[in-house]
């Protein structure tokens, strides 16, 4: 039985209604029969003024939203306002685009696409999917990160339309608009466009360049107040490519403890670090502070247009409770899920991928930026700052050496022009008088890339006054 309420009506030529019919309606409160429904019938002359019967607007008046105003993409607003004319007699060298398939000499495993290809053929998963995903998938991510440390379930696990979708509904369920949030400086620049667009405020915690990219936590606690509702900690780093030890993220989890500030790890580039190095999850560290750590397939498995992130929720003190997750689960049914066909693949790329794989992909970063950095170290002027893990090297400017410009966004435009080689400007970091490298590119474009920048320099470079004189004695 229908529900809508059906009129039946006849105008009048002298603009009166005429309305006779049953009709089924839901009344405002009382009087329901059995059914949850009331047969009326009406029998009515309405006189109706036929200019009441438009809208009030008289023209149209279309205007976008204020989140959709407040929405900026810091890398977007700096480079679309750059003037990038490469050099016709070279080609272009971009080392400006965090996506490892860009050049296709970094392709994902043959186990990888086989398992897509495995659950395309199975025709199970061609239809909706809960919006947290599969629970079996979801159980395959808990399994595969779980340790005794921090323990994992299925329930614990959010799949989501890959690490920047997580960390959107990380962001969301934790903050109201007149919050705030600590953020990396330098640091992954959507943490600020989501934020802002949330009418979120954001403040930004100094890294230390000189301590290999550390957290500045005098800085850091500093900042804290009573609507500081999370504090963001990404490691391995984007920009920076560093990784914490475990005895400093002790130490961030004591800033967060002291403080009960919740934290959002951003570890899209877990376990992407160089030999010698060891990365730790945080969420094993923790005895009490809560944490959403953000990841997915897009980095370390080479596939981030397949848009498979998830949240995993580590609260072992039971201090997000059942409010926090059943607000991810609502913030997920906004868009229903990550790709089906990715969620229906994920236990076999997670289990099946070889080491081998994996351990070729950090070979190869790591070459890349040992080469990168051991040419622009001797370059006059520039002062790389080695990486240890992720897919990115920092290089600072010292500007007052290069009065060209005024600064890292005015070196990085002319390097494009002169040299064909597009770095991007740390500005979109929050950090400027640097550049980010990304050090994916293979290796004859990352040399030839880093003797152009070698060439461009040595044309720009002005030694300072006292410089020349020391040189003179």
């Amino acid at each position: 039985m229908e529900s809508a309420h059906t009129v039946s009506m006849v105008t009048s030529s002298a603009g009166h209604c005429s309305n006779e019919s049953s009709y089924l309606m839901y009344p405002p409160n009382n009087g329901i029969n059995g059914n949850g429904v009331h047969h009326v019938s009406v029998r009515t002359h309405v006189s109706v003024n036929p200019a009441k019967l438009k809208s009030h607007r008289q023209r149209w008046n279309v205007r976008p939203s204020e989140m959709s105003k407040k929405t900026l993409n810091p890398i977007r607003a700096i480079v679309d306002g750059m003037k990038l004319t490469p050099n016709p007699e070279k080609p272009m060298i971009a080392l400006s685009i965090g996506d490892p398939t860009v050049f296709g000499n970094l392709p994902t495993d043959d186990t990888v696409l086989q398992a897509v290809k495995e659950a395309i053929d199975s025709h199970k998963y061609n239809g909706y999917a809960p919006s947290v995903g599969y629970q079996k998938s979801r159980e395959a991510v808990a399994n595969f990160y779980s340790c005794p440390e921090a323990p994992l379930e299925g329930k614990d696990v959010i799949l989501t339309s890959g690490c920047s979708q997580a960390i959107e509904l990380a962001i969301s369920v934790l903050c109201n608009p007149g919050d705030n949030i600590l953020v990396p400086r330098p640091g992954f620049s959507l943490y600020k466009t989501l934020a802002v667009s949330m009418g979120i405020q954001v403040k930004f915690y100094n890294l230390l360049p000189e301590k290999s990219w550390e957290i500045d936590l005098q800085h850091l606690e500093s900042l804290i107040d009573d609507k500081t509702a999370c504090l963001i900690v990404n490691n391995p780093s984007n920009p920076c490519g560093s990784v914490f030890t475990k005895e400093h993220q002790h130490k961030i989890l004591a800033v967060a403890s002291r403080n009960c500030i919740p934290i959002l790890a951003d570890e899209i580039y877990g376990d992407m670090v160089f030999p010698g190095c060891d990365f730790q999850p945080l969420a094993p560290l923790s005895s009490d502070v809560p944490i959403l750590s953000c990841g997915g397939l897009a980095k370390r498995w080479l596939v981030p247009g397949w848009r498979m992130g998830w949240i995993l929720i580590h609260d072992c003190n039971y201090i997000f409770g059942t409010g926090i997750r059943e607000g991810l689960v609502k913030l997920s049914q906004r868009i229903l899920g990550p790709c089906t066909v990715v969620q229906g693949a994920l236990e076999s790329i997670l289990n099946d991928t070889p080491p081998e794989f994996y351990q070729g992909t950090i070979s190869f970063l790591k070459s890349n930026s040992e080469i990168c950095f051991s040419e622009l170290s001797t370059v006059p002027g520039l002062n790389p700052v080695m990486p240890s893990g992720a897919m990115y090297i920092m290089v600072g400017i010292e500007m007052e050496h290069f009065p060209d410009f005024q600064n890292d966004v005015e070196f990085t435009e002319r390097l494009v022009t002169e040299q064909s080689v597009f770095c991007l400007p740390a500005t979109a970091f929050e950090y400027p008088n640097f550049f980010r490298i990304v050090v994916t590119v293979p290796e004859e474009m990352m040399i030839e890339a880093c003797i152009r920048i070698r060439e461009f320099c040595a044309r720009h470079y002005r030694p300072r006054s006292q410089d020349s004189h020391e040189l003179d004695q």
